[in-house]
């Protein structure tokens, strides 16, 4: 019981129980069941067999019949003098990603929520999400037609300009992948990864857009002061989340742009595992590979994640 200022008493309200919660919302929790069940399939169960990474596993003994050899595929996977590289090359990968791809869709979502007249802001939209819906082998087929150095449209336009003499192989340059890899993201996902930041522009009270502009502001001051201020909370969220996959480059894209000429900078973990795992049944090998990765990817999720909370008060948990 606590007393108030004016003698009145504030008895304090019991607190429902989990289980009276359940039965009260029953409905709802119905509706949650298969969502938890496919988690739990898919997610959770699986989890049993990362103690691969450390046993010498093989089909024929089993989970508990393969010898357990502790960290020996960490100690190989770290004794490789190709795991630096990789490291580095799958860090930088995701960092550059990160820089040049995540202000991006902010920015288109800022300008679209400029455009009044609502038929071209639909088409708008509709154009900068179509690339969204091209699948990544046929994405890297089309770079590999562009690029080519043998009738590639980028060499075909660079020699017509005057800006190359003879034909560049861009698709097989250690230099260019990153850059390839990054301007194809952007071209790709940038419209789709507006969706969120728009329809949270949405819900901004017009009445305060309306407000600005009679006290003379104009669209740069009220996109400043009334729609950046609205994003801060998702633009966080976003950025966590894309801190918490810094590992967890694209594989596909990866993969399907790789050659042997530009595997100094276009080998990374992802990659490594498949050809560890897939291709070479290296399974114990590659599964310490991918836990390690995994452990990155969850040291920098909480990271991020306290410092956004200490700088924005906007986080996770």
């Amino acid at each position: 019981m606590k007393k108030g200022k004016q003698g009145n008493t504030n008895a304090a309200v019991p607190k429902e129980s989990l289980w009276k919660q359940v039965v009260k919302h029953w409905e709802f929790y119905v509706l949650l069941l298969p969502g938890i069940l496919v988690t739990i399939i898919y997610k959770y169960i699986p989890i049993y067999g990362i103690q691969i990474a450390f046993r010498d596993y093989n089909a024929v003994d089993g989970f508990f019949g393969s010898a357990w050899v502790g960290l020996k595929w960490f100690q190989r996977f770290f004794g490789n003098y190709n795991s630096v590289r990789m490291i580095r090359n799958t860090i930088l990968l995701s960092l550059y990603s990160i820089l040049w791809t995540f202000p991006i869709p902010i920015i288109l979502a800022l300008l679209i929520n400029q455009i009044r007249q609502k038929r071209f802001q639909r088409v708008s939209q509709t154009i900068l999400y179509a690339p969204h819906f091209i699948s990544v082998m046929i994405l890297c087929g089309m770079l590999r037609i562009f690029l080519s150095p043998y009738g590639g449209l980028i060499n075909i336009l660079g020699e017509a300009l005057g800006f190359i003499r003879e034909p560049v192989n861009l698709i097989d340059s250690a230099s260019a992948f990153r850059t390839i890899y990054i301007a194809s993201s952007i071209w790709q996902d940038a419209g789709w990864g507006t969706i969120i930041y728009i329809s949270t522009l949405s819900s901004v009270d017009a009445s305060l857009h309306e407000a600005a502009k009679v006290d003379g502001a104009n669209a740069i001051q009220r996109i400043m002061h009334i729609d950046i201020p609205e994003l801060i909370p998702v633009i966080v969220i976003q950025l966590i989340m894309s801190f918490g996959n810094l590992m967890n480059v694209g594989f596909e894209k990866a993969y399907l742009l790789q050659t042997s000429l530009n595997k100094e900078t276009s080998e990374i973990i992802a990659t490594y595992v498949y050809e560890q795992g897939m291709l070479k049944a290296m399974y114990s090998f590659s599964t310490a590979v991918s836990l390690f990765n995994t452990v990155v990817n969850i040291i920098l999720l909480v990271a991020v994640n306290k410092i956004c909370s200490k700088l924005s008060d906007v986080s996770f948990v």
